[in-house]
Parts: C-alpha cells; structure tokens; sequence
C-alpha cells in the first residue's frame, strides 16, 4: 500500500488528540479495519501518519452524515486501498457537500476537542478570517464542514494574506462554475416537472462536486508540474515572444 505518511510520525495518542477521538476509538477502527495498521518503529512502537488522519477525518464526516458503522465499512471498502491523504481529503469533501450548511455553537473546550488541538488567539483569528468560527459571547460559532480543512491549513507554511488570497480566488472561480452548471441544468430540465428536477438536483449534487474536485485535482497538479519540472512559473509553460 502505498502511502504518503511523513515524518514526524504520530504515536497513537498524538493521532488520537490530533483527531480529536480517543484512543480506544482508533483501535476500534484499526480492528474492523477501518484504518490501516501503523508503521512499527524502534521499540516495537506503531506509528501513524497524515493518512491516518485524514481517515479519521473522512470516518467522522461519514458519521455526521447519518451512517451506520456497517454502511462507514462498505463505503470505505469500496474505495482504493492506496489512497493517499489528499485524496481522502478530497473524498472526505465530497461527503460534506452532501450536507446543508451545518453551523453550531460549541464552547471553546468543544471547539478543541473536534479541532483536535490546542487554538491560540492567532489561531482563532485565522479560522474566523477564513469564515470557519465566529465570536458568539463565551462561546463560538463554528462551520462544521469547513473546520477540518481550517485547522490543517493553520499548518500550512503559508503567510495568513496569501491562504487568503487564495481563498478569495477559489471562491470567485467556484462561483462563476456553480452559476454556469446550474444554467445548463435549468436549461436541459425547462420543462420537467418539478419535484422530478429536485430529484434529479439531489442525485446530481455529489456528482458534479466530485467531478469539479477531479478536475481541478488534475489541472492543479499539471500547473505545478510544469512549474516545479520546466522552471517557470504556472500557466507561462509554452508561452513565446
């Protein structure tokens, strides 16, 4: 299996308290395999990477959405052995977008314990610059799909102004994509009837996110590509005088 876990490697409480489970809860999924087994290192000690993770953050998408442990196992069977973390992430926002929008207010213990770490003020003021929380009196109001995706990009070696500049970037493109699609589709089903339209809406939702999310996958890696490989800056590849 491959595998795109780096170092450092977790122990099991570290991925525990990074995923904001316990630690019987991770060898729960390791025994109805759920999870992958650790690496074992010195001292016969299992270690676990950002794969693991982000099945477990995968895994509890799942269960926010109403499934059952036996439907968690056949989704998760069904899916590649070798996925890497991105491309669970990405399934893990496949799964979230079948929701409505999900806010809830949560303590600050609350709001840890689901981000699975410790959050600084600076940390707190990240997440509601990128609309993930927002101050409501002691408490906090929280985005629950988008909070994952905010905590692991506090850990991006990225400047604040340019995660959200590039966040401002994606919205707009998403936008422009969202309106466009949803023309054609009012366009292709003019005349059907309308409970048949939000059927057919329903069934397409996932669809169409999971294929944007292959597309964009796709063409983002060819842009680094050609930037990392040709030594030019993305888009310039092939450009002339």
């Amino acid at each position: 299996m491959t595998t795109d876990i780096k170092e450092p490697a977790l122990t099991i409480d570290e991925l525990a308290a990074r995923a904001g489970v316990t630690v019987r809860t991770v060898r729960f999924y390791g025994s109805r395999g759920l999870l992958p087994p650790p690496v074992i290192g010195p001292r016969r000690v299992g270690h676990y990477g950002q794969e693991h993770l982000a099945r477990l953050a995968l895994i509890e998408e799942l269960q926010r959405q109403g499934m059952t442990l036996a439907a968690i196992e056949r989704y998760l069977g069904r899916l590649p052995p070798d996925l890497s973390a991105r491309d669970l992430m990405v399934q893990r926002a496949v799964v979230a977008s079948w929701a409505p929008d999900t806010v809830e207010r949560v303590s600050r213990e609350e709001l840890e314990r689901r981000a699975g770490r410790t959050l600084g003020g600076e940390d707190l003021r990240r997440l509601a610059a990128l609309s993930v929380v927002e101050r409501d009196g002691e408490g906090f109001r929280v985005d629950a799909g988008l909070l994952r995706l905010g905590v692991e990009l506090l850990d991006v070696p990225l400047t604040h102004e340019t995660v959200l500049e590039a966040r401002t970037t994606l919205t707009g493109h998403a936008r422009a994509a969202a309106q466009e699609l949803s023309r054609l589709l009012r366009d292709a089903v003019a005349q059907r009837d309308p409970r048949e339209v939000r059927s057919l809406s329903a069934h397409m939702h996932p669809l169409v996110v999971q294929a944007l999310l292959t597309a964009f996958q796709r063409s983002l890696r060819e842009e680094l590509r050609e930037w990392l490989d040709g030594g030019e800056g993305p888009g310039t590849a092939g450009t002339g005088d």
